[in-house]
């Protein structure tokens, strides 16, 4: 359910993302492209250090909730914007959360049994993808009544349910502590995956 609140919050903003940052903030491509790529670096960044911490440390909850808090708090910041600059900060605090992407499919994984993995993994993407589904209707239905500003923080408000959610009904499984590498190389990971 959070997941598909955080991707329904997400996809409200992401059909009128050019257009503010362009018409409404002014800026030229090269911004608009300087502003997603550094997102879209943060993101690859960032899930390869929290899934590794998570395994190190055992732990999944305490980046996946966050996670999903910062992207509310990014969208607040995207809507009080007046400069295409004051989105730089907004936008790595937005993509820095998918500190929770690798943590909660492990935790998934761990809630998992042999029998349910695949299932329940299934059910993670479908929400993923409804919820996207839901954010660009609820973009065409609201936007010409919202516009930009109230959209953007009416888009916060599923991302801080589903961190509430995650808080308070998640429950991970305890585990002993085991030793792990501290240094992180290709050799550690499987030659499969290194293929995906």
């Amino acid at each position: 359910m959070a997941s598909f609140l955080n991707d329904m919050g997400s996809d409200m903003i992401y059909p009128i993302w050019p257009l503010f940052v362009t018409n409404v903030l002014k800026a030229n491509m090269s911004a608009l492209g300087f502003i997603d790529g550094l997102g879209e670096a943060i993101v690859s960044l960032s899930q390869v250090v929290s899934g590794y911490i998570s395994d190190r440390i055992r732990k999944r909850k305490i980046f996946i909730w966050p996670g999903y808090l910062m992207s509310a708090i990014s969208r607040v910041g995207y809507a009080f914007s007046s400069i295409w600059q004051h989105l730089i900060p907004f936008k790595v605090l937005d993509r820095a959360g998918k500190i929770r992407g690798a943590p909660r499919d492990a935790e998934v994984a761990d809630l998992s049994t042999d029998e349910n993995r695949g299932k329940n993994f299934g059910f993670l993407r479908a929400m993923d993808n409804l919820g996207a589904v839901c954010g660009i209707l609820l973009c065409l239905l609201l936007f010409n009544k919202l516009g930009y500003k109230n959209l953007f923080l009416i888009a916060a408000i599923p991302s801080i349910i589903g961190a509430i959610l995650i808080f308070i009904f998640v429950k991970e499984r305890r585990e002993e502590i085991t030793k792990i590498s501290k240094s992180l190389t290709l050799k550690d990971l499987n030659r499969n995956l290194i293929l995906f």
